[in-house]
């Protein structure tokens, strides 16, 4: 059984742990963005037997200290622009110990975590445009948030999906998803029974944008042979190249065929909060459900994603099973307090996500996120104009806080094969250099350097920093 620590003891253990996040938060950009963990380390990480007997509480934190800490990921560096990660709010920190403090599962009962988490989502639905009586949870991120969003929608097209799954006589059940959608959307509809085979790849535009007039073509060719559309999965931001695809048309389309309109905005819906975004974002109140990811641009340590359901009794009615020793009361004075979380998604045991949630948006406040989100798309705005104005770099696309160049010196130009074999080779001399993180990606066929700023601790000179250092490591590479 675990130890009962006296109250000095925690208060001294933690005060270390204090001291070590301390330092760890306020010296990461004085070191690499990132380095490889050497393989005799990862060795002992990955290898030490299975403790049968108790070892001491600072021997522990010892070695975290030695063997974990030294190796992060990167991303609490002020120089990481890899794949869709932000650095922690540091309240947002402090928000994991309380809640772990406090230790709730969040499946439902009359207790404040239950609450807080409605409080939440209802933030979330004024954020977007949702009705109040819509429905919601906080869930680990955007896969999970897509998946019960498609659960509720595949639940509305084919009703008795609960009792005789897949296996009854129905028409074809088809998911309509962007080339350039996230995998996750896949992924959900494969999970889903729904099958790759009857995933519908819709093309995109110029600007990497599903084009609604191959997606009406797609889904009349199914409604022809007898296949049911169940439902559009469109991006507020893409993760290739921040796009946004066009909402307002899309829900359009949707509606007129009776087809679900599933949005993933984890990486990009935030962005609603800004001047140049709000009237392009708006439509995400069409949504007939929306994934957003507030580890993402908002800055919650993960895990912190949100699903939001226009309507509640669809996602009721999708997920709900309860036991007996589980039935609510709906009593304000009760214990079983209002209809519980786990009759609107997969989990029964919850954890207190929302608190981090909370307290990370209460402490920098709609306003102040307006202005960071603004500042750091103005930062990679700042990136694509730097690349064009350099005869050896190429802007291949660019969205929202994204943007995705190459090196490609006037002398090669044209040489695909080439380019794409120095890029390679240049992001991975930059990634292991420390000085500054990128991810890359493929575009049309086109090996891409990409950037995505979503963090705000990054500042000017620093995206000058990366042009410099991506010419020359560049010139080092063509030799």
């Amino acid at each position: 059984m675990p130890e009962e620590w006296t109250a000095a003891e925690i208060r001294d253990f933690g005060y270390r742990v204090v001291d070590l996040i301390a330092e760890s938060l306020t010296s990461i950009d004085r070191g690499p963005v990132f380095r490889p963990i050497p393989p005799e380390v990862a060795d002992v990480l990955s290898s030490t037997p299975l403790p049968l007997e108790g070892t001491d509480a600072d021997d522990i934190l010892a070695d975290f200290r030695d063997q974990v800490l030294p190796y992060p990921m990167g991303n609490g560096h002020r120089r990481f622009w890899g794949w869709v990660n932000s650095p922690p709010a540091v309240i947002g920190i402090f928000a994991e110990a309380l809640a772990a403090a406090m230790d709730p599962s969040v499946a439902g009962g009359n207790h404040a975590a239950v609450h807080l988490e409605h409080g939440v989502l209802d933030w979330f639905k004024e954020l977007f445009g949702f009705p109040a009586e819509s429905a919601g949870l906080l869930v680990s991120g955007g896969s999970v948030a897509s998946l019960v969003g498609l659960a509720v929608a595949r639940h509305r097209a084919e009703g008795q999906v609960r009792t005789e799954g897949l296996q009854a006589d129905h028409p074809k059940l088809c998911v309509y998803v962007s080339e350039e959608g996230h995998s996750c959307l896949r992924k959900a509809a494969e999970l889903l029974g729904i099958g790759s085979a009857n995933i519908r790849t819709i093309a995109v535009d110029d600007a990497y944008r599903m084009d609604v007039a191959a997606l009406e073509s797609a889904i009349e060719a199914d409604l022809a042979v007898g296949n049911r559309p169940v439902a559009v999965a469109a991006s507020a931001g893409t993760v290739n190249t921040g796009a946004i695809d066009p909402l307002e048309a899309v829900a359009e389309v949707c509606s007129r065929h009776g087809a679900w309109f599933h949005v993933d905005g984890a990486y990009g819906a935030p962005a609603v909060l800004t001047r140049r975004y709000e009237a392009e974002l708006g439509p995400l109140r069409l949504a007939d459900s929306l994934a957003i990811d507030p580890h993402k641009w908002l800055s919650v340590p993960i895990e912190a994603g949100v699903v939001l359901v226009r309507d509640a009794q669809a996602m009721r009615d999708a997920f709900s099973l309860v036991p007996p020793y589980l039935r609510t009361d709906d009593d304000p004075h009760g214990v079983g307090g209002p209809v519980w979380f786990s009759e609107f998604g997969i989990q029964q045991t919850r954890g207190f996500r929302a608190l981090k949630v909370w307290m990370a948006l209460r402490h920098d406040g709609i306003n102040g996120y307006r202005a960071a989100i603004e500042a750091q798309i103005g930062l990679a705005e700042q990136l694509s104009h730097a690349v064009e104005q350099a005869a050896d770099l190429e802007l291949v696309a660019s969205g929202l806080s994204v943007a995705c160049f190459r090196y490609a010196p006037p002398e090669i130009a044209g040489d695909d094969e080439r380019l794409d074999a120095i890029n390679r080779e240049l992001l991975r001399r930059l990634q292991l250099g420390g000085d500054a993180f990128l991810s890359s990606s493929v575009l049309r066929g086109r090996f891409v350097l990409r950037a995505c700023i979503i963090n705000y601790k990054s500042r000017v000179e620093d995206i000058e920093r990366l042009v410099e250092l991506v010419r020359s490591v560049g010139m080092e590479v063509v030799g």
